[in-house]
């Protein structure tokens, strides 16, 4: 895996600087679509930019009375070890599920005005991101309310986040291109991601799985990631080098892909929305 991301990366440099000078060149319109996206988001709310607080918070009270009394699991620092996996898991659920109709939410003004098409599900993943952020707030703290020391692979926390955006990004521009095309995408992808929850260990430990399972499971991209800031935050060391790399080429696979399927079809998109 790490020779194949190297190898790809090498060859690719020239496509990754051109992509690079893109998003500087749209940085404005970028900025603006995710300032409007947040605003609206928490328009007329009360609580405001809170909830991106409150939200993992609560889901975490409710799944930690349930699964702490009634399955019983015996997890060291469960509270943080849930917390983790409900974060990532809604950021992802959240970023794909409001990226799948960005197109057609977006097709007066993809009908009149000449913007590249790209900038629409990666400006919702960046928007979505700021919530993200925040929600690692209630983390920390907890993390420090729990005793566990803040330690110096804290400092890899930052190449995980990316490393989860970029596949997050990925996911959104394989979503909302086939939206375009087929619209019972955004009904299925409620039902697939329900299924995904409950084969990744957000809630239950991984040891509880049948042998079949520890072994499939590894290439769920979700658990990797989640494992990733669970052995920093709970076990205070470095993620396992096969960790590191499945991080890595999850991301670099779901983009390349997400953006290969988006520029192959977006010249047909004005024909469909």
């Amino acid at each position: 895996l790490f020779l194949l991301n190297i190898g790809y990366i090498k060859k690719n440099k020239t496509r990754v600087y051109i992509f690079y000078i893109f998003i500087k060149k749209y940085s404005f319109l970028i900025n603006r679509l995710v300032d409007r996206d947040f605003k609206t988001k928490y328009k007329r709310s009360f609580l405001g930019i809170l909830w991106s607080l409150l939200n993992p918070l609560l889901t975490m009270v409710v799944q930690y009375v349930v699964f702490s009394n009634l399955f019983r699991f015996d997890i060291d620092n469960y509270v943080v070890y849930l917390l983790i996996g409900i974060i990532l898991f809604n950021f992802f659920a959240d970023a794909t599920t409001q990226s799948i109709s960005v197109i057609l939410n977006n097709a007066s003004l993809i009908t009149k005005v000449y913007v590249p098409k790209i900038i629409y599900p990666l400006s919702k993943v960046i928007s979505v991101s700021i919530n993200l952020l925040l929600s690692f707030i209630p983390l920390v703290i907890l993390t420090d309310l729990n005793g566990l020391p803040f330690n110096i692979y804290y400092l890899l926390i930052p190449f995980g986040v990316f490393l989860f955006l970029i596949f997050c990004a990925g996911w959104s521009l394989i979503l909302s291109a086939l939206m375009v095309f087929f619209r019972d995408i955004q009904f299925l992808w409620g039902v697939f991601i329900m299924i995904w929850t409950y084969l990744t260990p957000i809630f239950y430990p991984e040891s509880i799985l049948p042998e079949v399972l520890k072994n499939f499971i590894k290439f769920n991209p979700l658990y990797q990631y989640i494992k990733f800031f669970r052995t920093i935050l709970l076990d205070s060391m470095a993620p396992e080098q096969n960790n590191i790399l499945f991080c890595i080429f999850f991301s670099i696979l779901f983009f390349c892909v997400g953006y290969y399927i988006f520029k192959k079809t977006e010249n047909d998109f004005i024909l469909n929305i």
